[in-house]
């Protein structure tokens, strides 16, 4: 099995806020050179830190299809570094042979249950992001990190 987890998920301070959400069961796969990491958003251009950004008009698989937008909390359009990084995740997926994604939960790149809805007050909503509709439109499966780690603790 080869993974590919989020940056932010094995102790890279990639998140918006310049943090990381280290989970070391992740970090240990990379140590054990069983999985590859990357962060779409600063792959794609964006900085870090960086302004919280959130999906508006729908969610990842819209982004891709034109009907909606990925905006800053000042009203920055960054779809296009979004886009950017999830092709640069995509690729290095395929080029890893990956069989197992792991994504960061509730980001407008890597949500695979649910993203915050657009309008920066919390609120979350149903949907994907940017990378994981991608990967999905390829045929990888994307879970969260908590539905890998659950895994190991219901079996």
């Amino acid at each position: 099995m080869k993974y590919l987890i989020s940056a932010c998920l094995v102790g890279e301070n990639v998140r918006y806020d310049a943090k990381n959400c280290l989970q070391l069961r992740l970090k240990q796969l990379i140590e054990q050179q069983q999985a590859v990491n990357i962060c779409p958003e600063v792959t794609g251009g964006l900085s870090t830190p960086r302004l919280a950004a959130e999906i508006q008009g729908g969610d990842g698989v819209n982004v891709l299809a034109g009907t909606a937008r990925v905006m800053t909390s000042t009203e920055q359009d960054v779809t296009a570094e979004f886009l950017r990084g999830a092709q640069a995740t995509l690729a290095l997926a395929q080029r890893h042979q990956v069989t197992h994604v792991i994504l960061k939960s509730n980001s407008p790149s890597c949500g695979s249950t649910s993203i915050y809805d657009g309008s920066f007050t919390g609120q979350k909503i149903q949907g994907v992001g940017v990378t994981t509709a991608l990967l999905q439109q390829h045929g990888f499966v994307v879970m969260t990190e908590n539905e890998f780690l659950n895994s190991f603790t219901h079996k």
